[in-house]
């Protein structure tokens, strides 16, 4: 029987994600004395397989938000909330595909066609879902174009910022982490996260396209499978740039969304109504203020 294939990355200065085939996982502090050489300080060299890199991926991501996780807030959900999220979803996905497309021809000219083509695919799935986002703050009576184009959360700009400089490096491999990170997420939310924004939202008003489309009611769960195949058909020194970017875009995310979260929801109408450049419909104005 052939060894479990056991794959590491080091993730920061200080800690490495070790992961085995079998779905095994640790967080690793460098170590080694004279007499013990640490197997883990140099970079891994073999081949990847579907159960260590889940362990890789999904371990940069729950290391990411562990980080923040003492002082991650968790006020009750709200419909102003919410509608800060529409407007950051809207920024996360409506340059998705001009960037993977982007980066797709960067690994054509470099000689990687099968980087470019998984690029491609993407880029042609996240087609129109900032469309969805729009729909979304129409339905609830606000002037979308208006409100995304005076707007972006705080929290959210330094994580499209970042996808935007993974795009156009020279070798953007470090894309498909960001990409994983996000997908990985959004997957997570149940039917039930779903129904609790509805009961948000006012009597007759559907203003969850762009929340079911990234759901695990969505594309999003097989988007997870298909990357993780992916990823683990990639050479050693891809695998390990992606648990890198996939771990850095988990910290940036983390931090962001504790940062909108502890916005009182005074500060976050009063950016609403200042992007909209007008007083926001009455009965959503009512529904902040209940």
């Amino acid at each position: 029987m052939a060894p479990l294939v056991t794959e590491w990355v080091s993730v920061s200065g200080n800690i490495s994600i070790i992961a085995r085939e079998s779905g095994e996982v640790w967080f690793h502090l460098p170590g080694g004395t004279k007499e013990y050489a640490d197997p883990f300080a140099t970079p891994m060299t073999g081949v990847g397989a579907r159960g260590s890199t889940i362990g890789l991926l999904d371990g940069a991501i729950n290391l990411g938000f562990s980080r923040i996780e003492k002082r991650l807030a968790s006020p009750a959900p709200t419909l102003v909330g919410y509608i800060i999220a529409i407007v950051g979803a809207y920024h996360t996905s409506v340059h998705t595909p001009r960037n993977l497309q982007r980066a797709a021809r960067r690994f054509n000219e470099l000689g990687r066609p099968e980087v470019a083509a998984y690029l491609e695919e993407r880029a042609r799935e996240e087609t129109g879902h900032d469309r969805l986002a729009l729909k979304d703050l129409r339905a609830l009576g606000l002037p979308a174009e208006r409100l995304v184009a005076n707007f972006i959360p705080d929290g959210i700009k330094p994580l499209c910022e970042r996808f935007d400089e993974l795009c156009v490096e020279d070798y953007p491999i470090g894309c498909i982490g960001y990409s994983y990170c996000l997908e990985r997420i959004a997957a997570l939310k149940q039917k039930t996260d779903i129904e609790k924004v509805q009961a948000l939202c006012p009597d007759g008003v559907d203003a969850t396209r762009f929340l079911r489309s990234h759901s695990c009611l969505g594309s999003e769960v097989a988007h997870v499978e298909e990357t993780i195949e992916f990823v683990a058909s990639l050479p050693p020194s891809d695998r390990i740039r992606v648990v890198q970017e996939t771990y850095e875009s988990a910290l940036i995310m983390a931090e962001g969304y504790n940062h909108e979260l502890l916005k009182s929801e005074a500060e976050m109408l009063d950016e609403l109504q200042q992007a909209a450049g007008e007083a926001l419909p009455y009965r959503l104005s009512r529904a902040f203020v209940q």
